[in-house]
């Protein structure tokens, strides 16, 4: 039975801007499934941007791990959708107290140079359309009671966590770099929380980015020139607390500084 879309977004979309310990939806407006979960997210986009937080300009992928996966018990990444209220240039600041639970992640993130219609895309169709490519911070917010008994579905509506992000200075020459061998590395108040490798992330960062265009597909979405799409942490999230000041630096790529 399809779901109430207005009256689900209405609920979200509230939620959003005041973030709390979110129970879940009531029963009858919980979707199903991930495609029912694709419906809701959509309407929940429109009921946001409606609400003052601007178009959405990108987009975020989460889930990119077999660890990850087996814990939410979902076989395969998660899509979000990043507004254009929630976007730092860095340095950044996110407050930690606007946030239920802040979390931080290590990313590589591209800018799009010219439309990707909707379909299918090889590596190198994705490549010429990646205008640059940047290293970034994304904000997180655990706004759950219990985000593991939500399930998948209710996540993915809610884009999966996204809170905003912290972008670096983004790197035009790109080309001649090795996108899945490069370093990743965060720190929280100096010390080193993390590292990783851009392989991490479904193999090579393109990998993630082509897996995003398939699925924006069967929803009727193309990628589109100018936005920006997070391809997922190569380190754990970190739940930092207030006042804390962290630090990311993605080899070749650059580091990215923000305080909560």
């Amino acid at each position: 039975m399809a779901i109430d879309l207005h009256a689900a977004a209405g609920i979200l979309a509230a939620h959003r801007a005041r973030p709390g310990a979110f129970p879940g939806l009531p029963e009858g407006l919980r979707p199903a499934d991930l495609a029912a979960a694709r419906r809701l997210q959509d309407a929940t986009h429109e009921r946001l941007s409606a609400a003052g937080w601007g178009p959405r300009i990108g987009w975020k992928i989460g889930c990119t791990t077999p660890v990850m996966q087996r814990f939410l018990g979902i076989p395969e990444p998660c899509e979000g959708g990043i507004f254009q209220a929630n976007v730092q240039v860095g340095p950044g600041r996110f407050p930690a107290a606007a946030h239920h639970r802040i979390g931080v992640e290590c990313e590589i993130a591209v800018r799009l140079g010219r439309d990707l219609p909707p379909g299918e895309h090889g590596r190198e169709a994705l490549s010429d359309a990646v205008e640059a490519v940047l290293p970034a911070i994304e904000v997180v917010d655990d706004r759950y009671a219990d985000f593991a008994a939500l399930g998948a579905p209710t996540l993915l509506a809610d884009d999966f966590f996204q809170a905003g992000c912290v972008l670096g200075a983004p790197v035009a020459g790109w080309r001649g770099l090795d996108l899945a061998a490069l370093s990743g590395r965060m720190w929280v108040d100096g010390a080193e929380a993390g590292r990783g490798h851009g392989r991490d992330v479904l193999g090579h960062p393109l990998n993630a980015l082509a897996w995003l265009a398939g699925t924006l597909a069967r929803r009727g979405h193309g990628l589109k020139a100018g936005e920006i799409v997070l391809l997922g942490s190569l380190v754990q999230t970190q739940w930092p607390a207030a006042g804390a000041r962290i630090a990311i630096e993605i080899e070749a790529l650059g580091r990215v500084d923000m305080e909560t």
